[in-house]
């Protein structure tokens, strides 16, 4: 990710070489996940940007995003 992003959105995890309908699938579930957890605000149609920790949970990345692994 560039300089370490906090928020990322669809452009992102398609550069990162997601096919278009996983990253919208992964920025779906990402929503789904923090309107679980009480943020009302991500239940929006139009909102596009996410937290970049809650996609490294549903991709995987938890451990490198935590910087584990990392040398």
């Amino acid at each position: 990710m560039e300089n370490e992003k906090v928020m990322v959105n669809f452009e992102d995890l398609c550069k990162l070489g997601f096919p278009p309908n996983q990253a919208r699938t992964i920025i779906r579930e990402a929503k789904s996940r923090l309107v679980s957890k009480g943020f009302g605000f991500y239940n929006g149609k139009r909102v596009g940007l996410v937290p970049f920790s809650v996609v490294s949970e549903i991709i995987g990345l938890s451990s490198l995003n935590k910087g584990e692994g990392r040398q």
